[in-house]
């Protein structure tokens, strides 16, 4: 129920939230359009992209032999985490030097762009909608979203990016003829026979692309689907609050937003942290999997 003069209704509240930041003042043409970007996102990303480098250089560069500190403990917890998971699923140790360190990098950045759900909501929309309106704009078209993995465009980003390493370590290990008869032998095998081997061929074919996309794009939208969930819980939380404040009994709600609030960030850390984890284990499950022959 709207409350009239005093500001947005929750429905209203809500799609401002959720709209971008874009390069188009317009709708997308369609489902899929490559010219429409969310600039929020990908500022965001690039710059917790960066700060994730730069921490895990930081650890390196500080790194001891004598007793580590806090710091150094846990960046070599992180390290050596993750490098038991990739040893465990890829036993090439030439691919390891490039897909561990890579494997910790993706997750301590999605965990980084994880995180922005944890700022107060209206935090940094209220600072970028002070800018906008300070450079003669419109202060109600100031959108800005801030957690990038609640973005299905930087999700499927990353789950691609994945997939092109399954690619190029396929051919790699198994080269590319290696690879090729994998793609029409897998799973249901081949014949001798002609007349048997190429429909067989087609069908193995189709249920490879088909294993590939079905990954990639349930990889992205796993991470996608949980962040943009969580992000909805904070903003209906953050409701509760606004109506506890401006109705007359609201002291009950009021609480309801506080307890409500504590317990939904407090299990949300374990959300962000698992989300990020589930990310960087398919990612290493997905890379084994090149390395092995069908």
């Amino acid at each position: 129920m709207a409350i009239e003069g005093v500001g947005p209704t929750p429905g209203e509240y809500i799609k401002h939230h959720l709209t971008h930041l874009t390069n188009h003042g317009d709708k997308q043409s369609g489902i899929v359009d490559f010219s429409y970007l969310n600039l929020d996102s990908i500022v965001v990303a690039a710059l917790l992209g960066l700060l994730s480098v730069f921490v895990l250089w930081l650890g390196a560069r500080k790194a001891t032999a004598g007793v580590p500190g806090r710091f150094q403990a846990a960046i070599e917890i992180l390290v050596e985490m993750v490098e038991n998971q990739a040893k465990g699923l890829i036993h090439n140790e030439q691919s390891r030097k490039l897909v561990s360190p890579l494997a910790l990098t993706v997750f301590v950045w999605i965990f980084m762009m994880n995180f922005m759900d944890m700022l107060p909501l209206d935090l940094l929309p209220k600072l970028w909608e002070g800018v906008y309106a300070a450079q003669g704009h419109d202060p109600h078209h100031a959108f800005l979203r801030v957690v990038p993995t609640a973005d299905l465009s930087t999700t499927l980003g990353l789950s691609v990016s994945v997939l092109l390493m399954c690619l190029f370590y396929n051919v790699k290990i198994k080269g590319l003829g290696g690879w090729s008869h994998e793609l029409v032998s897998a799973p249901f095998g081949t014949s001798k026979n002609p007349l048997f081997a190429i429909p067989l061929g087609l069908v193995n074919f189709l249920m490879q692309m088909i294993e590939f996309l079905a990954k990639t794009v349930s990889h992205g939208m796993r991470l996608f689907g949980n962040m943009f969930a969580g992000e909805l819980v904070f903003m209906l939380i953050a409701l509760l609050g606004g109506y506890a404040t401006l109705s007359l009994g609201g002291g009950l709600l009021f609480v309801g937003h506080l307890v409500a609030g504590t317990v939904w960030t407090l299990f949300h850390i374990l959300v962000i942290t698992l989300q990020a984890f589930i990310f960087m284990m398919l990612a290493l499950i997905y890379l084994g999997q090149a390395h092995d022959a069908h």
